[in-house]
């Protein structure tokens, strides 16, 4: 494994953080636990989740991921060899049956004080803002909608004096973003620049993917002048870049194949540059979902590479990737591709 740094601090991290999204839907307690023992045992130390998951998201099924986390600390004791990520869902956006009183003092509270009890923990290494209160672009939008109707007023400082106190009382030790757009997170930064009693984002959680290198665009500049580091998800667009929906009959319990609406990756301009991809990689006998991976491992701003799996032979194949090199051929090729369908599924 490789390690990285969580920036402005020596806490140390595996390069591949285990993502734990399906964890209650697609897979049982039982695989999340052995999921969870392997990874540990490959050296990945650095474990992501939310109240959000399972996702899609359900009513019944809330925050069932932190308590499948749990339960695996309680029976194992590892909770000290595990860096623990976990985040505090928005409004709207699948979040309705949570709250509906966005990132208030006590939502943040209340949200940190059940993952702590679901997760059966006294902290939470980096706890993260799942995405924004504010109209914004993100889930796919690809542009900002500046006539929407937004009615969110500006609470930057409050959300990060209740952070600041949680983190006083131990129980959160760093925060981070999630979905953010370069404004929010210049917003944040500025605001702890400002005024230097309140919490530093240190993280900033968003997709990036062969499919989706929008990240580029801004919020790489602001990661790499301001080290905020990308704790990059989806990096394999929901099994897309596998390769294994380019089949006529697609696979029986796959996440698209369940789940049709999770299509953002799906469109004939995405299929056929993952088409390319999927051609570059044969050409120089590489796994494709390998060949994805490692190119997102390859990115000077990339803090952590959030793998899922619902099949313990993807989560293996996932975590090897930290072990592929791509040659400069390779990259070149992905280069060419990328210019010819840059960005196809924000």
């Amino acid at each position: 494994m490789k390690y990285t740094r969580i920036p402005h601090t020596d806490i140390r991290i595996s390069k591949i953080c285990l993502g734990t999204m399906t964890w209650g839907r697609q897979n049982t307690q039982d695989e999340a636990f052995e999921q969870m023992d392997y990874a540990l045992d490959q050296g990945v130390n650095f474990f992501d989740t939310a109240e959000l998951y399972p996702i899609p998201p359900k009513k019944e099924l809330y925050a069932v991921t932190e308590e499948f986390i749990g339960n695996w600390f309680k029976k194992t004791g590892n909770r000290d060899k595990v860096v623990l990520a976990s985040k505090i869902a928005g409004p709207g956006h699948g979040g309705k049956h949570i709250r509906s009183t966005g990132f208030s003092k006590e939502s943040i509270i209340g949200a940190v004080e059940g993952s702590l009890k679901r997760l059966q923990t006294d902290y939470i290494d980096l706890y993260q803002l799942h995405w924004p209160e504010r109209n914004t672009n993100y889930f796919g939008q690809r542009g900002f909608n500046s006539h929407a109707i937004d009615v969110w007023e500006d609470n930057i400082h409050q959300i990060l004096e209740t952070l600041r106190d949680l983190i006083a009382e131990g129980k959160i030790r760093h925060v981070g973003l999630s979905n953010e757009t370069p404004w929010g997170a210049m917003r944040y930064l500025e605001e702890s620049k400002v005024h230097q009693s309140l919490p530093r984002m240190l993280t900033i959680q968003n997709p990036y993917s062969l499919l989706n290198r929008l990240f580029e665009v801004g919020l790489s500049e602001i990661s790499t002048r301001e080290k905020i580091g990308l704790l990059a998800y989806s990096p394999m667009a929901f099994g897309v870049l596998s390769g294994k929906y380019l089949s006529e009959i697609p696979p029986r319990k796959a996440r698209i194949t369940l789940f049709p609406n999770y299509s953002r990756y799906s469109s004939d301009t995405a299929t056929q540059a993952t088409e390319q991809y999927a051609q570059l990689a044969k050409e120089h006998g590489l796994s494709m979902a390998q060949m994805a991976l490692a190119f997102v491992n390859t990115r000077p701003f990339l803090t952590s590479n959030i793998i899922g799996a619902t099949t313990m032979e993807q989560l293996k194949e996932n975590i090897e990737s930290i072990d592929v090199d791509l040659s400069d051929e390779v990259l070149e090729g992905i280069e060419a591709i990328h210019n010819a369908i840059p960005n196809p599924a924000p």
